[in-house]
């Protein structure tokens, strides 16, 4: 199992930005997953898709 980062970097500000979505009901993330982020300065709101490719062999996100 993985989960996307509690934090980001804002593309536009380089402010942090901060994990919005809770994951599924069954606790896990899985590619496809949808998240959103909102920047603490800029208020800027990013939505992300989770891939496969963002996955680590560990298990681990890779962001």
């Amino acid at each position: 199992m993985f989960a996307p980062p509690p934090q980001i970097t804002c593309i536009d500000c380089g402010g942090r930005c901060f994990l919005l979505t809770a994951p599924r009901e069954d606790g896990y993330w899985e590619a496809g997953d949808a998240v959103a982020y909102r920047c603490e300065d800029c208020l800027d709101r990013w939505d992300l898709v989770l891939e496969d490719s963002d996955i680590e062999s560990d298990g681990r996100a890779d962001w």
